[in-house]
């Protein structure tokens, strides 16, 4: 694409949003969107609606467990075109995706924010410039109270940039045309991950639970019965024996309201959360800390390098039981609730082979372990109980070499295919900021674009969300609450 800048600019009186073309008219907030708030009195909708990085989604059925029937009656009813945002504690919550574009009819918690486009004003552009808002970080700037909490009053002096009807309409044709490109690619690159990561676990899998000899790279001489449903035949030399007898100590997170994303702060004592914990490996891209001084009551929960961390709870993708070994790079640390710390004997056990054999026998064991009825959960107990096998030190250590050696490849691949997809994001941010602040003129390049049929929306749930811990939704009330 080769696309220029108008011919002229006008400050718009935002620093964040800076100059905007000159035939732009520049109105408050309140001039460009109404807040909406439809109580559903009697219960007339029933279709629950749901704010998930970024989009509104149909709230499945089975999510809807543990929440109170009556409670919906608070919720606020939408319908498509309204805008929602998510407007709780701006000040501890540095992500951004918190904004969504209704499509479905329904109802949403009244926690949120519902806003409508006023007259003139393209509902889809209308909702891209709250987006690049939210994207740009300059919602942070606003909010009110300790948590920062986001109201209308906060922001409805916010200049708004508003072309005219035809160029908000070449702009949104614009945007959804070169969207859909960047997410089609970026959906390319996630198979091939998923690829990736199947023939690494396929590896990790045989090699760690004795299905063949690294040594040889064939089968073992002799099996015997591991007397444990997820272990099977295991080589006949190789201990079976509780997690516990490996051991030295171990803890959960803190539960409840101890430990929750207000308390978050930009730099202290590193939080181990579930979406750190990958297939026998760290991951360190997300990263939340909280305060020293907060830490300190809280008990201990304490994460050092070597430790292995095991997630408690999972889902298909992602099974309960996985785990991976703790980094000297984040300490100190601490694990968040459903997150396992334990720290082992190092006469016994070979730290990463534990995580290597507890991640290849996870969906097998979490199938005979997990207790969730939504997502697959398993408590410290069962973990502790957990059977795993434990070959000779010596032969833990050549296990842990030859997987090593084996994935290097492919470790290699997956991330110049995850740099990719990072760049690709990166891009599609600015390029969406870029043309709806009016700094790229898209009038001739989107009179150029086919009028494609109408699609629905590309659902890539890798890329719009986090491994784990689906964001908590606020104003939510549960029967425990209850």
């Amino acid at each position: 694409m080769h696309l220029n800048k108008y011919p002229s600019y006008k400050d718009s009186g935002s620093p964040w949003l800076g100059v905007v073309p000159k035939h732009w008219a520049v109105r408050p907030a309140f001039g460009a969107y109404s807040p909406i708030l439809e109580r559903n009195k009697g219960m007339k909708e029933k279709t629950v609606l749901s704010l998930s990085y970024g989009r509104i989604i149909v709230k499945p059925a089975e999510k809807l467990h543990g929440l109170v029937p009556e409670s919906f009656e608070t919720y606020q009813i939408v319908n498509p075109g309204d805008i929602v945002l998510r407007t709780t504690d701006l000040q501890n919550d540095h992500t951004s995706l918190r904004v969504g574009m209704v499509r479905d009819r329904g109802i949403i918690t009244s926690a949120y924010l519902a806003l409508r486009a006023n007259a003139g004003f393209n509902s889809d552009f209308a909702y891209q410039f709250l987006n690049v808002w939210d994207m740009s970080k300059a919602i942070y700037g606003y909010g009110s109270g300790l948590r920062q909490n986001l109201d209308f009053v906060h922001f409805k002096r916010m200049p708004v940039a508003i072309p005219s009807p035809d160029e908000q309409s070449a702009i949104v044709k614009f945007l959804d045309h070169y969207d859909r490109k960047i997410k089609r690619y970026i959906k390319a690159k996630l198979k091939l991950v998923k690829l990736l990561e199947e023939q690494k676990q396929s590896i990790i899998h045989r090699a760690a639970t004795g299905q063949i000899d690294v040594r040889t790279g064939k089968p073992y001489a002799n099996y015997k019965p591991s007397g444990v449903e997820w272990l099977g035949n295991v080589p006949e030399h190789w201990d079976v024996m509780p997690l516990r007898r490996v051991t030295i100590a171990r803890c959960d997170g803190p539960f409840g309201s101890g430990l929750k994303s207000l308390h978050y702060t930009n730099d202290g004592v590193r939080v181990i959360r579930l979406q750190n914990i990958g297939h026998a490996t760290f991951r360190d891209s997300d990263a939340a800390f909280i305060a020293p001084e907060y830490y300190a009551t809280l008990g201990d929960h304490s994460v050092e390098a070597g430790d292995v961390l095991i997630a408690g709870l999972g889902d298909e993708r992602h099974p309960a039981g996985r785990a991976c070994v703790a980094p000297v790079s984040i300490v100190p640390a601490m694990v968040k609730a459903d997150c396992f710390r334990f720290r082992l004997n190092s006469r016994r056990v070979n730290f990463d082979f534990v995580a290597l054999h507890l991640t290849a026998t996870a969906v097998a064991a979490s199938a005979v372990l997990s207790t969730g009825a939504t997502r697959q959960r398993i408590n410290l107990q069962s973990t502790t109980a957990r059977a795993i096998c434990v070959p000779p030190p010596c032969e833990q250590d050549k296990i842990v070499t030859a997987i090593s050696n084996d994935t290097m490849m492919l470790n290699a691949t997956t991330d110049r295919a995850n740099q990719e997809i990072s760049l690709l994001r990166e891009y599609r941010t600015r390029l969406i900021a870029d043309v709806v602040t009016g700094k790229l003129d898209v009038r001739e390049a989107a009179k150029n674009l086919s009028d494609e049929p109408t699609e629905p929306e590309e659902t890539i749930d890798e890329e719009l969300s986090p491994d784990e811990e689906p964001e908590e939704q606020p104003g939510e009330t549960t029967e425990e609450e209850a």
